[in-house]
């Protein structure tokens, strides 16, 4: 059951990163899945040892979904800075 739900806020996550960084109309749902759900791993990597904060998307809560959001924004910028040589 903790995989629907991380599908489902990987989802979310990956949604909302691609509306702060302007990429929605290029991004489909399997995409804002897939940056979702490697975002919660970039933002858990850096918000553990940072910040001593962790947040899991197996099972759902409001600190999983914002470190999930601000690890896919980080994804989202890097991508940026690869295809466009800007970050927004």
């Amino acid at each position: 059951m903790g995989w629907i739900v991380a599908i489902i806020v990987g989802g979310v996550a990956g949604w909302l990163a691609s509306k702060v960084m302007n990429r929605d109309a290029s991004m489909g749902i399997f995409w804002n899945v897939v940056v979702g759900c490697v975002g919660s791993v970039i933002g858990n990597w850096l918000a553990g040892p940072l910040l001593g904060v962790s947040g899991s998307v197996k099972e759902f809560s409001p600190t999983g979904l914002i470190i999930a959001l601000a690890g896919a924004v980080v994804l989202l910028g890097i991508v940026n800075l690869v295809q466009r040589g800007k970050v927004r």
